[in-house]
């Protein structure tokens, strides 16, 4: 048996060699952009799970070289963030030299798994070269005033000293110390997302390649809403507190105002109140939770009153303000007005906590008892709108508000401004510094990099930049007095907003990217990754694509073309993870059976989209289908009389005709059932094709699997002497006047046949002396088209088997029609592949004998349906019945 795995070594070595998958950006041909989103490098390296990933997205470049494009196909490390931070706590290893080992890993797996990228492209997100130009970008963004600085609630370890990410925070506590996590107003950096909200909302439309649900996703996190904006007064201060909402009809019903509990005034309202402390434990305990968890429609309404006290702007009422975890900072203005009579949640929540119910809308037709009424009516105890309807008195109250100075018609949104300020290592400086003459100062474009310093200590006790002098302490830009450095980094997904723009000019020293090749390359053709990135990474890549467009850099407006994403890979009906302990190793299966029937068995098994239940016997299979087509091979040189090469002729060009197609449309693992029928066909045949037929489809075999199993391809297409390397070969076309439809149909019957026979043989045990086939009798053949008509539009077989029964051409045979009809309505497997008149059955069945009964080994014979046989009338069209004689005594004394 060849060793796969070292095959798989020594094509990669030659590919490397070769340099073989460079783009070329000289090279005339059309381009295509292939991507799969960059990884986080991390130090558990690679399972079966990411390889299905990459290797979608190398089927698809692989196949658009074959196809004649000059394809662009990078990698690279989306290389900052928390975990390595968190590993340097632990282990005492600096996140640098982690994330090195990290790449490394990673990446020679990534090589080993056969993938076709230009590893002359690769870049790492923290290296100073790339993190340069995000402090540039973030720079240009200042200037325009995109980016800037308010403050925002953060989690706070009292303990450490520091600020933690959600996933830190453990049931309450610090995930190091285990100290009481609490909330606090810290002043951090956001970039101006909101002012394209309209154009990122629009653009959504243009994404016709993106999945329907991802642009939903996008559609409902943007959130446009057109309603009125309120300003309410809060008694004892001089602020106001803007309400919005798509129902001003209701304010008059209005019993409470419900604040978010990150809102930034909560804390403000709730000083002097004698439950202070609990409120604040209760606020602590609802903000990290998942924002997603809060707002469903059956959680729990939980809440607290704060003591404090809002004024109605039309009445003059006080109205108590209270917080709810069901009210999210990322909708509206982070405080709502209670209406429960006219809204389930509102009703849900006053109910709990005794809050009044105030009717204002009369309902059309009968009130619903126990619970809100959320549609329009007419307007009561409303004041000067009574006898208003909903639809009038929403642009009556508007008009009103608006005239006082007290509210007026807006839009709104749910998307709100990114917050870049991560209070963490490792990730890009901020480039700014805090001057007290001066304020907040960029740096200058000269000086950047601001580079990391490497000489820190990680305690897990507050920000290792605030501890480092050299770093923090620095002159100021514009003044040259002392100064103190910005020590925030930016959040990861300002790395990946861009990166896919770099990986055009990776080593471009004068600016992010070349102006040019992004003007050649992009946008991306065939974006792939998982549907967890379907809003945050995706929307923000929209937003910078945009923000360069208007800084000159790109002439685009959207990113990525196509967006594919991948089902996961899961074993044990669980994801497949570390974390779960049913990871499978990519090594290990590369050496067991060679990474070839890995790649086969993961884009075979499941279409891509849906997820993939890992295999052992799955793998088994795929391992033998690989090692079938290796066996092909070893039969070069045995030629056959080539009596099947019009039929694998046929069956060639059919499976190039569709496997074009279904790549085309990403049905990747329809592809390959369409080679393994071919296949199938190839080896049953083998025999009987001439030289020139069996090497012409070994050919055509090795490119069709060129995308999928490269290595095996390579070396089949050495075998077969071809020139060069299979991977840039020109991917095969099919021949239409060769496909016979009517040739494999044909040909499908007599396996049919033959498939049938053994079944039975094997059933009973022993070889019969022969077998008797019944063809169907005429008037069946006569049936089936008219079955077919009435089961488009008729779902009743009884309607059905009526109507057939009293059919003038079948109405001699209505005894045996009803049976017939509701046998074939229960199982439309007993209709034939292929209609062919009675005669035209009786002919092939004729010219076929003697290949049925070389395939099976004993005499065939053709029968009648007025024989004595029970099976003599229970064949169909398509599908003769078969019966097996008694073998002979002196057969039966041989075989003793």
């Amino acid at each position: 048996m060849p060793d796969f795995h070292a095959m798989a070594q020594e094509w990669q070595r030659r590919w490397a060699a070769a340099g073989l998958f460079r783009m070329d950006h000289g090279s005339q041909k059309p381009k295509f952009y292939c991507l799969e989103m960059f990884p986080y490098p991390s130090s558990y390296g690679l399972h079966v799970g990411h390889a299905r990933n990459y290797t979608m997205g190398d089927v698809i470049a692989r196949y658009k070289r074959m196809r004649g494009f000059e394809v662009l196909y990078p990698m690279g490390y989306d290389a900052f963030g928390l975990p390595a931070e968190n590993a340097a706590i632990k282990s005492r290893t600096h996140p640098a030299e982690y994330t090195k080992e990290a790449i490394a890993s990673i990446s020679r797996q990534q090589r080993e798994l056969g993938n076709s990228y230009d590893w002359s492209r690769m870049i790492a997100t923290c290296e100073p070269e790339y993190y340069r130009w995000n402090q540039w970008l973030f720079l240009k963004m200042l200037e325009r005033g995109l980016a800037y600085r308010k403050k925002a609630p953060v989690n706070w370890c009292p303990s450490c000293k520091t600020v933690l990410a959600n996933e830190q925070v453990k049931d309450g506590g610090c995930w190091r110390c285990g100290a009481k996590v609490e909330v606090k107003d810290l002043e951090q950096w956001f970039l101006r997302i909101t002012a394209y909200a309209d154009e990122l909302l629009a653009g959504i439309g243009t994404l016709t390649g993106w999945p329907d649900r991802i642009r939903a996703m996008q559609t409902n996190w943007i959130g446009r809403s057109e309603g009125t904006l309120i300003d309410f007064g809060i008694e004892g201060r001089d602020e106001k507190v803007a309400v919005f909402t798509t129902r001003p009809d209701t304010l008059f019903g209005v019993t409470m105002l419900t604040f978010a509990p990150e809102h930034p005034l909560v804390m403000e309202l709730i000083k002097g109140n004698k439950d202070e402390a609990e409120i604040k434990t209760f606020i602590n305990s609802v903000v990290f939770e998942e924002k997603f968890s809060r707002a469903a429609a059956d959680k729990p309404k939980e809440g607290r009153f704060t003591g404090s006290y809002a004024i109605h702007p039309l009445t003059g009422e006080r109205i108590p303000i209270w917080i709810a975890n069901f009210v999210l900072m990322e909708y509206g203005t982070g405080c709502v007005m209670g209406v429960p009579a006219h809204d389930q949640r509102d009703y849900d929540f006053a109910m709990k906590h005794g809050i009044p119910i105030k009717q204002v809308v009369k309902p059309r037709g009968e009130a619903p008892h126990g619970a809100a009424y959320e549609d329009d009516g007419t307007l009561i105890t409303s004041g000067a709108f009574d006898g208003k309807t909903s639809d009038e008195a929403k642009g009556a109250i508007t008009a009103e508000l608006k005239k006082l100075r007290k509210g007026g018609q807006t839009v709104q949104y749910k998307l709100r401004d990114w917050l870049i300020s991560r209070q963490r290592y490792w990730g890009t400086p901020i480039p700014v510094v805090y001057c007290d003459s001066c304020g907040i100062v960029p740096v200058k474009e000269p000086d950047l990099p601001v580079k990391l310093p490497m000489g820190v200590a990680f305690t897990g006790e507050g920000n290792p930049l605030l501890t480092n002098d050299s770093f923090l302490n620095v002159a100021c830009p514009k003044c040259g007095n002392p100064a103190r450095r910005e020590t925030d980094t930016m959040d990861t997904f300002f790395d990946s907003s861009w990166y896919f723009l770099r990986f055009c000019s990776p080593h471009e020293k004068d600016a992010p990217f070349d102006a040019a090749a992004v003007r050649k390359l992009m946008p991306v053709d065939q974006y792939i990754g998982g549907a967890e990135h379907a809003v945050l990474h995706l929307l923000y890549a929209r937003f910078f694509t945009r923000v360069l467009r208007d800084l000159g850099l790109v002439d685009l407006d959207e990113p990525f073309t196509r967006l594919f994403n991948q089902g996961m890979v899961t074993k044990d009906g669980a994801k497949m993870s570390k974390s779960h302990g049913n990871v499978v190793s990519q090594d290990e299966i590369a050496k067991k059976y060679g990474i070839d029937t890995a790649r086969f068995f993961l884009m075979f098994v499941a279409s891509p989209e849906s997820d993939l239940e890992w295999s052992d016997e799955g793998i088994e299979g795929a391992h033998r289908f690989i090692w079938r087509v290796h066996s092909l091979v070893e039969r070069l040189g045995s030629a056959g009389d080539g009596s099947k090469d019009r039929l694998i002729a046929s069956v060639r060009n059919a499976c190039v005709r569709d496997a074009t197609l279904h790549l085309d449309s990403f049905a990747l693992n329809k592809c390959l059932i369409g080679v393994m029928e071919f296949v199938n066909a190839l080896a049953k045949h083998a025999d009987s094709l001439s030289d020139a037929a069996f090497r012409e489809s070994l050919r055509t075999l090795a490119l069709l699997l060129a995308p999928y199993t490269p290595h095996l391809s390579e070396s089949v297409w050495e075998r077969l002497g071809e020139d060069g390397f299979i991977s840039v070969a020109q991917w095969p076309s099919s021949d239409e006047s060769a496909i016979d439809d009517r040739a494999q149909a044909d040909q499908d019957y007599i396996d049919g046949i033959v498939a049938n026979a053994r079944r039975q043989i094997q059933a009973k045990g022993l070889p019969p002396g022969g077998i008797m086939l019944y063809p169907a009798e005429p008037w069946k053949h006569a049936f089936v088209p008219k079955f077919r008509e009435l089961f488009r539009s008729v779902k009743d077989p009884r309607d059905i088997a009526e109507r057939l029964a009293g059919d003038a051409e079948l109405s001699a045979h209505a005894v045996d029609v009803k049976p017939l009809a509701f046998s074939v309505f229960k199982n439309q497997k007993l209709l034939p592949l292929a209609d062919r008149t009675h005669e035209e059955e009786i002919g092939l069945l004729g010219s076929a004998l003697g290949a049925i009964a070389k395939e099976i080994g004993c005499d065939v014979r053709v029968g009648s349906p007025s024989d004595d046989d029970p099976r003599a009338r229970n064949g169909l069209p398509g599908r003769p019945a078969l019966s097996l004689t008694a073998p002979s005594v002196q057969s039966r004394k041989a075989r003793t």
